[in-house]
């Protein structure tokens, strides 16, 4: 069994918050997690039992009265229960009262956004990282901000690395034996997101519309989003294609990371990146394998970008770093793809390449980022398929992608 980064701040949050809500995927590990946290004073429900979730919907209060202390599973599926929670809670505030997870993101729904303001804590759960697969404690972002990633001679490069891209990180995919079994799992797994989960957050019109849609997204991994484009792949409107693209962010199959940018450069990009938050789900959905990504390595540029975002994520909901993720672009088409601001307004920037040797333009990106920082830029790194740190200039360094699991 996989030690998770968030493992520490569950424990921690438990102690001194009476509701604690852990979000992200469906099969990430949630239940795994929580159900370790479970004993004899602390009772186990799941809203995924249909039973159990017909009882919670028609009478939300009675059905929490009886609880003192408990762990609700996918509690998107019931949200009502969140304003019960709060009525009990506000009577009894001890700590570590109920332990809920959700396979979307429950706060994001109008009714209950503000109803445990105060008294619940929220801790997202991606699937696993790297470092957690390898039984590693991860100091990239550590060492990022002080300027001090090292070279690694047992680095993976090259089709061991394309095949770790291709993995992904969910448990169950990672434990079949085959490619091909893994990408079922996978194609299975979209199936039920689309079929299922977005169906307890949400009225979908055009559901048969949507696989389309994802595969679309898809293909769009990596690069700016274009709501227009995306509607009118299935014809809806560019609204319609924005909520759809919001709500694919609900429940944890898409990201859209943010543009960075300061008054100081009066021409930059101001339009989100998306991202799909698993690259093995990624390939599963643009039908990439080992074999089509070795033949096409054009392929594989933004395979390893969503990868490298999704580990930066699952880094940071276990650091004590308290970091904002974004990207940069500017008219002139100079990028960062990943840039992370921490809450004193330190920068460091993250350029991914997917070739085994860097050139000085690769940096151009990050150089405009220093110059528009200027002090509050602490480091640049471009990440590539090779084992050595190698200075590009003051802060500024090429180092192998094996970093961010060291």
């Amino acid at each position: 069994m996989y030690r998770r980064f968030v493992e520490h701040r569950v424990e921690e949050a438990l102690s001194d918050t009476p509701v604690v809500l852990i979000v992200g995927p469906r099969r990430a590990g949630k239940t795994t997690l929580v159900r370790k946290k479970g004993d004899e004073a602390r009772s186990y429900i799941t809203l995924d039992d249909l039973t159990v979730l017909a009882a919670a919907r028609s009478d939300p209060v009675g059905f929490i009265r009886g609880l003192d202390r408990a762990i609700i599973d996918e509690i998107q599926r019931a949200p009502d229960l969140l304003l019960a929670i709060k009525r009990t809670v506000d009577d009894d505030y001890r700590p570590g009262r109920f332990l809920l997870t959700g396979s979307a993101n429950v706060l994001t729904l109008p009714r209950v956004a503000d109803s445990l303001a105060g008294r619940m804590e929220t801790i997202r759960m991606l699937p696993l990282a790297r470092a957690e697969i390898e039984g590693r404690t991860s100091t990239f972002l550590a060492r990022l901000f002080e300027g001090k990633l090292r070279g690694d001679q047992e680095a993976i490069v090259g089709d061991e690395l394309l095949r770790l891209v291709l993995l992904g990180g969910f448990p169950e995919a990672i434990a079949r034996e085959t490619e091909r079994r893994r990408q079922d799992w996978a194609r299975s797994y979209l199936t039920s997101v689309l079929t299922r989960d977005l169906r307890d957050i949400a009225d979908i019109e055009k559901l048969t519309e949507l696989p389309k849609f994802v595969r679309l997204l898809a293909e769009h991994s990596g690069q700016l989003v274009n709501y227009s484009q995306f509607g009118s792949s299935i014809n809806v409107s560019h609204k319609t294609g924005q909520r759809y693209v919001g709500l694919l962010e609900q429940v944890f199959l898409i990201t859209t990371v943010q543009p960075w940018y300061t008054n100081t450069l009066k021409r930059i990009a101001k339009t989100p990146k998306l991202h799909f938050l698993d690259s093995g789900v990624l390939a599963a959905a643009r039908g990439l394998t080992f074999d089509r990504v070795k033949a096409d390595r054009g392929t594989f540029g933004a395979l390893l970008e969503s990868f490298v975002l999704s580990e930066v994520l699952k880094l940071m909901t276990g650091s004590d770093l308290r970091l904002a993720p974004y990207h940069f672009r500017d008219q002139q088409l100079r990028e960062v793809d990943v840039v992370l601001e921490r809450d004193d307004g330190m920068i460091v920037g993250i350029e991914v390449k997917a070739s085994a040797t860097v050139k000085v333009s690769d940096f151009g990106g990050l150089k405009t980022l220093a110059e528009a920082c200027g002090e509050k830029f602490a480091y640049g790194v471009v990440l590539y398929d090779n084992t050595d740190v190698v200075s590009f200039g003051d802060k500024l360094v090429a180092a192998p992608i094996s970093c961010l699991w060291r």
